[in-house]
């Protein structure tokens, strides 16, 4: 990240400040973002997808005892948001930062006066933005189809607020931090896709955490995706269902600070691996 950057512009001219050259960055990274258009029905149609699939094949069923009154909807809905915010933040920055670097766009972006600081702030605003859209497709289409209660408490919505700021910010720097693993543009998916799918798996996404193996539960703990499911349960389930966590709560202190942790360790991962040039470029 030191590379020395060289450019024509005069030393009297002033640039605008980061902040401003950050929301600019942001305009530009939501334009590219909706140019492609396969990426982006991706993103939003994926959550959507397999809210109605699952909503669908459990139609009438509950989950956890049958008097807890908790449908497979309202279970999965939490476990859907939190991998479409996993989606949008991790996978996505980590496969298009990769393809950046490959195709020289990050090199020609150091030779700039753009500040570094800039263009990660583009990121982490187009991503929030993304997420916000995704979030509220989704409870819409939880809500008018599958009829899945909203929360009625204002502290249940400063929970959702939270775990979608946090996690989000979460996602997003691994995802930065991440981009350095592929070795190449074209090998990045290959790389980012079955490590998320996996992390949906056993996080409670596609299955009620509960019923999982004792071991994988004990994995998945590891890992923010896990901790951001249970955070978003604890906002569209009643307070009786923190019985069907494994540890009868909803430990939402626990959840801030694993998601906080790994915040953490994504940015001083992602600050001492993060790579303008490909490794062929010395």
């Amino acid at each position: 990240m030191s590379t020395p950057r060289t450019s024509s512009i005069s030393p009297d001219v002033r640039l605008p400040g980061t902040a401003r050259l950050g929301l600019a960055r942001t305009s530009l990274e939501l334009l590219t973002f909706v140019r492609e258009r396969d990426a982006m029905i991706f993103i939003f149609a994926y959550p959507l997808i397999m809210m109605a699939i699952f909503a669908t094949v459990f139609d009438g069923q509950v989950a956890g005892p049958p008097d807890s009154g908790v449908s497979f909807a309202q279970y999965f809905v939490a476990g859907i948001a939190a991998t479409g915010i996993m989606l949008t933040s991790f996978q996505t920055l980590a496969t298009s930062i990769a393809v950046e670097r490959d195709d020289g766009t990050l090199r020609r972006l150091r030779t700039t006066p753009l500040p570094p600081t800039a263009y990660f702030l583009g990121k982490v605003g187009q991503v929030m933005v993304v997420t916000v859209v995704q979030m509220a497709a989704l409870i819409a289409l939880a809500t008018t189809a599958f009829d899945v209660p909203l929360p009625d408490e204002p502290g249940d919505w400063l929970t959702f607020g939270w775990v979608l700021v946090l996690g989000t910010a979460t996602g997003t720097v691994l995802g930065v931090a991440f981009s350095s693993v592929p070795r190449s543009g074209r090998s990045a998916t290959a790389v980012v896709a079955p490590l998320v799918l996996v992390l949906q798996f056993i996080s409670g996404v596609f299955f009620p955490f509960y019923q999982l193996p004792g071991w994988m539960q004990d994995v998945a703990s590891v890992f923010p995706l896990k901790w951001m499911a249970q955070g978003l349960r604890s906002v569209f389930l009643p307070d009786e269902a923190a019985a069907l966590e494994v540890g009868g709560a909803w430990d939402n202190g626990v959840t801030a600070a694993v998601l906080g942790a790994w915040l953490v360790v994504g940015l001083l991962v992602g600050v001492r691996t993060f790579r303008w040039r490909r490794r062929d470029d010395g």
